[in-house]
């Protein structure tokens, strides 16, 4: 995850600051995840005479967590924390602070905080040593192609026999080769060189993480406006998601042995989604769906 934050940090800085404007331009509805089972209930713990909660983060992960042109702590886990303080009306106590991803683990074991939140991976490294909430967000890897080539599910019929581009040595070219064998793959050593194939019109898609490709349909979406003309290109088909690949869910991690503050803030994720309030910030952060 750390890798990915600092590959995309300039980039979304970038979109966040000159295209934020430009959320209209949205392609399609968009599309809001939601990963809570309808049939399941979750009991609020009274967690309101906590002396304090903290939370930490990361300053490098957007539209997570970054530095806004204020020069303040924003994104989506900023927001989302304090929706989870004011869920469980501890708002007055509630603490938010940003540390370097490699210190959130420790920080959080030596007691100077209660909760991370920070885009920490469940493993068999930290398993041990934390607990983790339910899962609250999932990355997952899109198609992107041309708008005027009408492309839709099923892609792995759509794009049979057709070239499509991908990063080589990437998770989502590992996947492709495992998983798309009837289409015609090309290696490229950056996605900017192979979104660029695509404009050029020598892919018929672009497979990679959806996120990365979000910022650059909205810089695409503000150079089409500008010209006056329609956008060139577009998600197809749906989102693909895969733990072997592409890493797990983001969750909340808690130290071990505190699993009331654990309920409780699955409490506070699952009434957020309920309330509509996940999709306010998903929203926000995502003018363009990932999904």
């Amino acid at each position: 995850m750390n890798n990915l934050q600092t590959s995309l940090k300039a980039l979304f800085l970038l979109v966040l600051l000159a295209f934020w404007p430009l959320q209209s331009l949205a392609q399609e509805a968009p599309r809001i995840p939601n990963f809570w089972d309808p049939q399941e209930r979750f009991i609020k713990p009274n967690v309101k005479d906590m002396p304090r909660l903290r939370f930490l983060t990361t300053t490098d992960f957007p539209p997570f967590s970054f530095i806004d042109k204020d020069k303040r702590l924003a994104g989506f886990h900023v927001d989302l924390a304090r929706a989870i303080c004011e869920e469980l009306e501890v708002s007055p106590v509630c603490q938010i602070q940003a540390l370097p991803f490699d210190q959130l683990q420790p920080a959080l074991m030596g007691g100077k905080g209660d909760a991370v939140m920070g885009g920490m991976a469940v493993s068999e490294a930290n398993r041990n040593d934390l607990i983790f909430s339910r899962p609250y967000f999932r990355l997952p890897a899109r198609f992107v192609g041309k708008a005027k080539a009408g492309l839709s599910e099923p892609l792995i019929t759509a794009l049979a026999s057709k070239s499509v581009g991908v990063v080589d040595g990437t998770a989502h070219a590992a996947f492709a080769k495992a998983k798309f064998g009837n289409m015609h793959l090309q290696l490229f050593e950056t996605q900017e060189a192979a979104l660029s194939a695509l404009k050029e019109d020598k892919l018929s898609a672009v497979f990679a993480d959806g996120l990365g490709l979000s910022f650059w349909l909205q810089t695409e979406q503000k150079r089409a406006f500008q010209a006056k003309k329609k956008p060139c290109c577009q998600f197809i088909g749906g989102p693909y998601l895969s733990e072997t690949y592409f890493g797990g869910a983001l969750r909340i991690a808690l130290g071990e042995g505190n699993e009331e503050l654990e309920q409780a803030i699955n409490f506070a994720l699952r009434s957020i989604n309920d309330k509509g309030r996940f999709t306010e910030l998903y929203l926000r952060y995502f003018p363009i769906s990932l999904y």
